[in-house]
């Protein structure tokens, strides 16, 4: 395996990191503080204005839409393994600097659906504007009804009345619906309940404004609302969208979630990497600057243990990380499915555990919005559902390590379906 980046990307890595240390870090206070102006005034949802400001800098930079790989536009067309390595940096600021350089979830997604499934027209009226960075999207999948880790449970239904879908359906965690600037929705519901398990789902394209849609509710996690994107409730009542609106076909949901999530299955792998870099370095430097019991915090024993400890796990996570990376670029998702479960799994979980270590060695204030620490954990928290949960990932794991020394093939063994990236 060669993880070596090309002469193009050693270039994108300086000029991002650059770009973090001159722009993003320091525009971090300026989005909080922005962030309650705009809480304040009555629009928790609303914008704060240094986020276009950051998007303007990086794409005239050049650090923008990075997350295509094998694209044949010149501007993108970075391998995996590429794009992995810019990924873990920008997950030293998971909140600005993804959507700063356009390559944050569900847009990065739902851009990829809309280039290898979508018609011209989709193409035309949703990929181009958020290529642009124009308009924001949410990818609908998960139902407040049902066990959504196993989308067959799916209820919301997508019938078709001559020319038109009718879609009913309850959706939450619709990450992105709660942004201004969200303007398509792609849903995932039924359209034949009693077609084979996995040919009975469909993905449809549904704007925003379409009548019938209500977002309901913002939902919290841990108590943050995660604004300006927010996850949202939303229900579809007699939404109806023209046929032409189907992607691929009835009965290929199944098809297009296996096939979409190409470097979306890595990124927040690789952005949790950066957030325990980012954790262990201010462990470090707190370490070094506080003195109880008459020594540096640094100087005792179990601190070293602990620094140790999360530099091993950290280098672990990433080489798996960038394994799995590999094995996409050389024989194809499908080939990489294990290692993708894997790294799903030891991810969040590796930089919980990091995140964890700094908050304590921060004290009290490592649970303050005072440093990024608490809503550093929060987040890897819930990306071991969001990415799908622990145990499904390690279910697959588990049955594709068991097809081997069985007659079982293992190529019946799907991947869960994410509602994330």
């Amino acid at each position: 395996m060669d993880f070596n980046l090309s002469a193009k990307t050693t270039e994108y890595a300086a000029k991002l990191q650059a770009f973090m240390e001159a722009e993003v870090f320091p525009a971090e206070s300026v989005y909080e503080h922005q962030r309650a102006q705009l809480a304040a005034a009555g629009k928790p949802h609303g914008l704060p204005a240094v986020v276009e400001e950051l998007k303007v800098k990086a794409r005239a930079l050049g650090l923008w839409n990075l997350f295509l790989p094998h694209s044949h536009d010149p501007h993108h067309g970075l391998s995996v393994v590429e794009y992995a390595t810019l990924a873990e940096i920008t997950g030293w600021s998971p909140d600005l600097a993804p959507e700063a350089t356009n390559c944050a979830a569900p847009d990065t997604g739902n851009m990829e659906v809309f280039a290898r499934y979508g018609t011209p027209e989709h193409q035309e009226q949703w990929l181009k504007p958020l290529l642009r960075g124009e308009i924001r999207s949410a990818f609908l999948m998960t139902e407040p009804a049902v066990a959504s880790s196993d989308a067959t449970n799916i209820q919301c239904s997508i019938v078709r009345e001559g020319n038109e879908y009718v879609i009913n359906g309850t959706k939450w965690w619709s990450s992105g619906a709660g942004d201004p600037r969200c303007s398509v929705y792609i849903v995932m519901g039924k359209t034949d309940p009693h077609a084979p398990k996995h040919s009975q789902q469909s993905m449809v394209v549904v704007p925003a404004n379409t009548p019938g849609v209500k977002v309901v509710r913002p939902l919290s996690v841990f108590g943050y609302d995660d604004a300006p994107h927010g996850h949202m409730e939303v229900t579809l009542t007699n939404v109806r969208v023209p046929v032409g609106n189907l992607l691929l076909g009835e009965g290929r949901g199944f098809e297009i979630a296996q096939g979409r999530l190409g470097p979306g299955r890595i990124h927040h792998c690789m952005r949790s990497i950066g957030a325990a870099e980012r954790a262990l370095a201010l462990m470090c430097q707190r370490l070094n600057s506080r003195v109880a019991f008459g020594k540096p915090l640094s100087a005792q024993g179990v601190w070293h243990e602990r620094i140790a400890d999360a530099r091993i796990m950290i280098e672990q996570a990433r080489l798996l990380t960038l394994k799995a990376a590999y094995m996409m670029d050389t024989v194809g998702n499908k080939e990489a499915r294990a290692e993708i479960a894997m790294i799903k799994v030891i991810a969040p979980n590796m930089a919980s555990q990091v995140i964890d270590w700094a908050i304590q060695a921060h004290g009290a204030a490592g649970v303050s919005d005072d440093f990024p620490l608490a809503y550093a954990y929060t987040t890897q928290r819930w990306l071991r559902l969001a990415d799908g949960p622990d145990e499904v990932h390690r279910q697959s794991i588990a049955k594709l390590e068991l097809a081997r020394h069985i007659a079982s093939a293992p190529q019946d063994i799907d991947m869960p379906i994410t509602r994330g990236s």
